[in-house]
């Protein structure tokens, strides 16, 4: 990991730079998200993800917009964006509102982290070059056990 993820405050934004957050944790995981809504709102193949708490997730400046769906799994999803760029920041789930899923493009280091896990390989791009020694899931990850 670099220095700044090892800080305990990452900071980061959206192209703009309306958008402006600070997350009060170290990261360094990549979950890759390859599920058409992803990629429809990225303009890419995947969106690379990294899930935060919420209460560790801080925006600094301005509000994002929030668009609400329906997704796959019956759940609604917040997509959290600047209205004035595009920039997609976090999403949330409304049934889990104390995670975030933060974009890792929108970060303003993140070269200490690697990805760690595929998401919704059934709806994969063709095109999209994956590596096959990344753990991957033809759905949604499987829950966390509780201990």
């Amino acid at each position: 990991m670099t220095e700044q993820n090892l800080a305990s405050q990452l900071q980061g934004g959206c192209l703009c730079g309306a958008i402006r957050y600070q997350v009060n944790q170290p990261l360094d995981k990549i979950i890759l998200c390859h599920c058409t809504d992803c990629q429809k709102a990225s303009g890419t193949g995947a969106s690379a993800n990294t899930v935060v708490p919420s209460d560790r997730l801080e925006i600094t400046k301005g509000t994002p917009k929030i668009f609400s769906k329906i997704v796959d799994s019956g759940s609604t999803l917040h997509r959290a964006f600047c209205a004035d760029c595009g920039s997609p920041i976090y999403t949330r789930r409304a049934h889990m509102p104390e995670v975030s899923v933060l974009k890792v493009g929108t970060l303003d280091d993140s070269n200490g982290m690697q990805v760690v896990m595929n998401i919704w390989m059934q709806s994969a791009r063709r095109w999209d070059h994956l590596d096959p020694g990344v753990e991957q899931h033809a759905q949604n990850r499987p829950m966390p056990q509780k201990s």
